[in-house]
C-alpha cells in the first residue's frame, strides 16, 4: 500500500525513505528543498515539493497513501512555512492534509509525542528518535507501516 514520507529530506528521513523502498509498495516524499528531490527519484521514489505547513500541498502528494510517517523535524527545523509559523501549527496542517487524502495509518518520529496524536482518527504510532540511529528509526517504521494493525499502545 502506498506510503508517504512527510519530511523526507531530514536526518532519519532519508534512511526511512529507502528502507521503505525494499519492499513492494509505492514510496512518496514530501519535501521542501528542492536539491533533495533528485536523489529519492533515483531511488525510485514519487517526490512532491511544496510547503510543509500548507495542507493543501499534504493532501495532494499524500492522495490515496495508506500511510504516512511523520519527521517531527521537519516541523520545527529552519525550512520556510508559509502557513503555519509554529511547530505545533505545522504539525495541525499535516494532519489536516493527511484526513483528507484519507490517510489510515500515522507514524510519527522524532525525540517527543506527536502534539494531539491521540485525537487524529487513524491508527497511529510513534517512534522516538532519542538513542536510535537513523538505520534502527528507519527499521521500526518499515516494521510498523508492514503491520497489518498496529501494535497496541
Amino acid at each position: 500500500m502506498p506510503v508517504i514520507i512527510i519530511g523526507a529530506d531530514t536526518e532519519h528521513g532519508l534512511p526511512v525513505a529507502t528502507a521503505l523502498t525494499g519492499r513492494a509498495g509505492e514510496v512518496r516524499a514530501f519535501v521542501t528543498d528542492r536539491a533533495s528531490a533528485e536523489p529519492l527519484r533515483q531511488l525510485g521514489i514519487k517526490v512532491a515539493i511544496g510547503d510543509v505547513s500548507d495542507a493543501s500541498h499534504i493532501e495532494g502528494a499524500a492522495h490515496d497513501a495508506f500511510s504516512a510517517i511523520l519527521m517531527a523535524e521537519a516541523a520545527g527545523d529552519d525550512r520556510e512555512r508559509s502557513f503555519a509559523p509554529s511547530f505545533e501549527g505545522v504539525v495541525a496542517r499535516w494532519v489536516e492534509g493527511l484526513s483528507g487524502a484519507g490517510v489510515k495509518r500515522l507514524i510519527w518520529i522524532g525525540p517527543d509525542p506527536m502534539p494531539g496524536l491521540l485525537d487524529t482518527g487513524p491508527e497511529s504510532a510513534s517512534i522516538d528518535t532519542d538513542g536510535l540511529s537513523p538505520a534502527e528509526v528507519a527499521a521500526e517504521a518499515v516494521r510498523l507501516d508492514d503491520l497489518a494493525v498496529l501494535d497496541p499502545p
